[in-house]
Formats: C-alpha cells, sequence, structure tokens
C-alpha cells in the first residue's frame, strides 16, 4: 500500500535530486561543458578499483548507449580533456584517460560539487530517509497483518 505521505515522500526527493542536477548542469555550461561531458570526466576519474575506463564501462556508468559514450569521448578528445590510449595488457583495448587540461577542470568543478552538497546534501538525506525509513508502527501493523 502507498499513502499520500509516501508519493509526498517521493516528490520531495525528487525534487531535492533535481535541484542538485540543476545546479550540477549550471555549473558544467558556465565551464564551457555539456551536464554528460563533466559526467564522463567524473566517471573516468571515479572509477571503483579493478574496472577499467573502457568505452564500455564508461557508457554503463553513465547509462547511455555505446556509441553516446563514443561521441562523448570524441568531444573530450577533440578538446584535449581526455585522452586514448592502448591496454598496456591487451593491445586490442583502448582505454580513456582524463588529461592535465580535463584534470584541472574536473576538480574546479568537483570542488564545487562538494560544497553545494555540503549545503543541500542535509535535506536531500532527509528525503530519502523519509522513504527509506518506515515508522515503527506502519511497519508493527504490517507484521500483525501478516500474522493474520
Amino acid at each position: 500500500m502507498i499513502s499520500s505521505v509516501d508519493y509526498q515522500a517521493l516528490a520531495e526527493f525528487r525534487h531535492q535530486i533535481r535541484r542538485f542536477l540543476t545546479f550540477s548542469e549550471r555549473e558544467a555550461r558556465a565551464a564551457g561543458l555539456e551536464s554528460q561531458q563533466h559526467q564522463l570526466l567524473l566517471a573516468i576519474k571515479g572509477l571503483p578499483k579493478g574496472q577499467r575506463p573502457t568505452i564500455g564501462t564508461l557508457a554503463e556508468r553513465l547509462q547511455i548507449r555505446h556509441h553516446s559514450a563514443v561521441e562523448l569521448v570524441n568531444r573530450l578528445v577533440d578538446r584535449q580533456l581526455a585522452a586514448r590510449r592502448r591496454s598496456d595488457v591487451d593491445g586490442r583495448e583502448v582505454l580513456i584517460q582524463v588529461t592535465a587540461r580535463g584534470e584541472k577542470l574536473l576538480r574546479r568543478l568537483s570542488l564545487a560539487h562538494k560544497d553545494e552538497l555540503r549545503s543541500v546534501g542535509p535535506s536531500l538525506v532527509r528525503a530519502l530517509e523519509a522513504i527509506i525509513t518506515e515508522p515503527i508502527v506502519a511497519g508493527a501493523r504490517a507484521h500483525v497483518e501478516r500474522l493474520q
């Protein structure tokens, strides 16, 4: 069952996410990047250990199609913000790396994003907690209903 309180909590969470994404898109544009270009630089730099920065991996991280990731990489390479290189392990594998110029831009954007999250983070966390924490009374009621 979903209540009006649940709908309100979900709507508030979406609102808080949207506010942060709007900030992020504005910052990327001010830095001369498309939002997805910024996301790609961040995905490359922030890959979990053990993952390699291939087009396929980056497409999955950004939840975009392979050919879209290729196009994004092409634009970053054209602007000298990223570079392609062959893998030392498997010469057939092409890896994407952030250039020094890309690092400088990403560092500036990341610092701005961290500052913004320090400001809006508590609201975002409260909105998420309102969704994932079930009130004790409702939880107890659901437990009783299952027993009946």
